[in-house]
C-alpha cells in the first residue's frame, strides 16, 4: 500500500473514558430519528467484507457469526458488507441478486436482533460493480488478449499484415518500443489487467446501464425489505458502478456522464426505483465520498453539491468515506488483480498508523463538516454519517459536539473491539482494545481472505473458530461486564 513519503509515525490515543453516568449524557449515545431511519445511539457500524460468504454469494454459518459479534457490541446500526445485486458469480461476497438468497439473509437479521437484544438496527449495503480481471504475463496479453487493430499495423509499419505477423512484431519490441504502439488504455491492461470502465460505451452491457441498474437495485432492496432488515446503504463510493457515474472522470456523452447534472442522472434514478419499491417506511441512504482524492476527480466542491442532491431526493442518511479508487492503485504482481486501496487515494480512505503531519485519525471530519454545514444552509437535516479513525470516546463526542457529524462509523476499531459501544456506555472504556491501524486487516481484505484482527489472537480463547491455516481466530474474544 502507498504511505506518505513523511512517514511519521502516530499512535492512537483513546483519551479519558467517560462513566456510566457521563455517557448517558453523551451526545453519541443519544437516540437519533429522521424519517424511517431510527437508533437507539450514534455509534455505526460500517460495510466491511470479511470474505466469509461461500462461493455462491449464499450466507455461512461464518457470516452469521461475524455479525453476530458485531451486534453483541450493541451498536446504534450494522450495516451488511457490500451485497451484490446482480445475480452472477462473485466468489465469498454476499449477494442479494435472487429470492434464493433470502433465508440466509433472513438469517443476518435475526441473529443481530437476538445478539444485541434488539438494540441495534440492521442495513445491508447493495453494490454493483463491473469486470476486473488479473494481470497477464506479457507474452500472455500480446499473444493472446490484446486486440489487434489497424492503428497497431500503422504505427509498426506493418499495414495489411497477418494478425499472427503482427502478435509475433509486438513480443520482440522492447517496453518503450512497445508503449510507443499501444495506446493509454492498452498500456493500464498490459500493466495492471483489464478493467471495465463505465465509460466503455462501445460495449452493449456497459452502453445499457442506465437502463437495467435501477431495476436491479430496486428488486435488491425489496428482498432486503422482504428480509428483515431496516434499510439499505446505496454503495455510491470508491471505485465501484455507480461511484463511476458520480466521478468527475465521468466523459458519457448519452447524458450520464460530462456536467453533474449528468453524473448525478443514474444514481438519482436507482434511488428512485429503490424507493418506489420500499415505500417511505424503509430507510434508504448512501455511501459516497466527500473527495474522490484523484487527479481529475471530484474535490469537496463536488462533494457538498451530491450531498445537497441526495438530500432533496429524500434520503435518510449519508454516509462518507473519501478516496478508494483504481485510478491511482499500485499495478499489482501478474496473477493478482488491482486492488483500489493501494495508491494515494486508497490511503485516504484507510490510513495507517505510519502518516504524514496530518496523522490517520479523523481524515475526513473536515470535509465532513463541510458538507454537513452546507446541507443545513439549505435546509435539510439528513444525518451525516462519518468515518475514519475514530477509536476514543472523547474523539467521536467531540465531532458530534461540534457538527462535524451526526452519526459515527468505526470499522477498523469496531473490528478490533466490537463491544466498544457497550464497553463505552456502560462505563467500562478502560476495557476497550484500540486499534493499532497497522491495516493487518485490510492486508487480509486485498488476498479475499478471511478478515480478522491481529489483536484478537493475543487473547487466549477457548474453542475459538479459527481461520482454515488454524493460526487465525475467527471471531473477536467474548466480553461480558459481569466478567470484570
Amino acid at each position: 500500500m502507498w504511505r506518505p513519503p513523511e512517514k511519521i509515525r502516530h499512535r492512537p490515543a483513546s483519551g479519558l473514558w467517560p462513566t456510566r453516568d457521563e455517557a448517558a449524557r453523551a451526545r453519541l449515545f443519544a437516540p437519533l430519528r429522521y424519517r424511517a431511519l431510527e437508533l437507539a445511539e450514534r455509534t455505526w457500524v460500517p460495510a466491511m467484507v470479511p470474505w466469509r460468504a461461500a462461493e455462491d454469494g449464499s450466507v455461512t454459518d461464518a457470516v452469521l457469526d461475524w455479525y453476530a459479534r458485531f451486534a453483541c457490541g450493541q451498536p446504534g446500526a450494522i450495516v451488511v458488507e457490500a451485497t451484490g445485486i446482480r445475480d452472477v458469480p462473485s466468489g465469498p461476497l454476499l449477494r442479494i441478486g435472487d429470492d434464493r438468497f433470502l433465508p440466509g439473509l433472513e438469517k443476518i437479521v435475526q441473529v443481530i436482533r437476538e445478539a444485541s437484544g434488539g438494540r441495534t438496527r440492521a442495513l445491508i449495503q447493495l453494490i454493483d460493480f463491473l469486470t476486473v480481471r488479473r494481470r497477464l504475463p506479457r507474452e500472455v496479453y500480446l499473444a493472446r488478449f490484446l486486440r489487434v487493430t489497424e492503428t497497431h499495423r500503422l504505427r509498426l509499419g506493418m499495414d495489411g499484415a497477418e494478425e499472427a505477423a503482427v502478435r509475433e512484431r509486438l513480443l520482440g519490441l522492447d517496453e518503450a518500443a512497445l508503449f510507443d504502439v499501444l495506446s493509454d488504455r492498452e498500456r493500464d491492461d498490459l500493466d495492471r489487467g483489464y478493467r471495465e470502465r463505465v465509460t466503455d460505451t462501445d460495449l452493449p452491457h456497459i452502453a445499457d446501464l442506465p437502463a437495467r441498474l435501477p431495476d436491479l437495485f430496486a428488486r435488491a432492496a425489496a428482498r432486503a425489505k422482504h428480509a428483515g432488515f431496516d434499510g439499505v446503504e446505496l454503495h455510491y463510493a470508491h471505485a465501484y458502478t455507480m461511484a463511476s457515474f458520480l466521478s468527475a472522470r465521468n466523459t458519457r456523452a448519452d447524458g450520464y456522464g460530462g456536467d453533474l447534472s449528468g453524473r448525478l442522472r443514474l444514481p438519482l434514478e436507482v434511488y428512485a426505483a429503490v424507493r418506489a419499491e420500499v415505500g417511505s417506511n424503509f430507510a434508504v441512504g448512501a455511501r459516497y465520498l466527500s473527495e474522490e482524492c484523484i487527479p481529475g476527480g471530484n474535490a469537496l466542491a463536488e462533494g457538498c453539491e451530491i450531498g445537497v442532491t441526495l438530500a432533496r431526493a429524500g434520503m435518510e442518511f449519508l454516509s462518507l468515506s473519501r478516496g478508494g479508487k483504481f485510478e491511482d492503485a499500485l499495478q499489482p504482481k501478474i496473477g493478482a488483480a488491482v486492488y483500489p486501496y493501494t495508491g494515494p487515494s486508497g490511503y485516504e480512505c484507510m490510513p495507517s498508523y505510519i502518516s504524514d503531519a496530518r496523522g490517520p485519525f479523523g481524515r475526513n471530519a473536515i470535509p465532513a463538516a463541510r458538507i454537513r454545514q452546507r446541507l443545513q444552509a439549505d435546509g435539510f437535516e439528513t444525518p451525516v454519517v462519518l468515518a475514519g479513525g475514530f477509536h476514543g470516546f472523547g474523539q467521536a463526542e467531540a465531532a458530534l459536539q461540534e457538527g462535524q457529524a451526526d452519526i459515527i462509523a468505526m470499522a477498523r476499531q469496531l473490528l478490533a473491539d466490537p463491544d466498544w459501544p457497550r464497553k463505552v456506555r456502560l462505563g467500562c472504556g478502560d476495557e476497550v482494545r484500540i486499534c493499532e491501524y497497522t491495516n493487518y486487516c485490510e492486508a487480509l481484505d486485498q488476498k479475499h481472505a478471511p478478515v480478522t484482527c491481529q489483536l484478537w489472537d493475543r487473547i487466549p480463547v477457548q474453542n475459538a473458530a479459527r481461520t482454515q491455516d488454524g493460526k487465525r481466530n475467527m471471531t473477536a474474544p467474548p466480553w461480558s461486564p459481569e466478567h470484570r
